[in-house]
């Protein structure tokens, strides 16, 4: 079982709950942007912007460097690769239910076979 410090799980998952973080995560994935093009690109005030990257920086997702007057972001280090191994090993554990289940139902049916074919031999 993937064990993970859960402050650490806590904060990837609440950075990535919302949309507009999400949004900022996926715009530099195709390149670096100044929190003020990532204001005027997601409609919103240059504060609230930097909000959600401070909220993004803090969780490694996205890192900042001032070059002048200008903060520039870009995707961080830290991927996601352990987060998605938590989400994996519960995928898996709902599919290994979903299969239990599966064969109960089938069980089910093949028993009411039968019984229907004593009852009306």
């Amino acid at each position: 079982m993937v064990h993970l410090p859960s402050a650490r799980l806590d904060a990837s998952f609440a950075a990535l709950s919302d949309a507009t973080r999400r949004g900022v995560l996926e715009q530099l994935g195709y390149a670096d942007s100044s929190i003020t093009d990532l204001a005027t690109k997601f409609h919103m005030t240059l504060t609230g912007m930097q909000k959600h990257v401070g909220i993004l920086e803090q969780t490694g997702f996205v890192v900042t460097e001032k070059i002048g007057r200008v903060r520039t972001c870009k995707l961080g280090p830290r991927g996601l690769a352990e987060e998605m191994a938590w989400i994996e090993e519960y995928r898996q554990r709902w599919a290994s239910r979903f299969d239990e289940l599966d064969k109960l139902v089938e069980e089910l049916k093949q028993k009411e076979k039968v019984d229907g074919r004593q009852r009306t031999g």
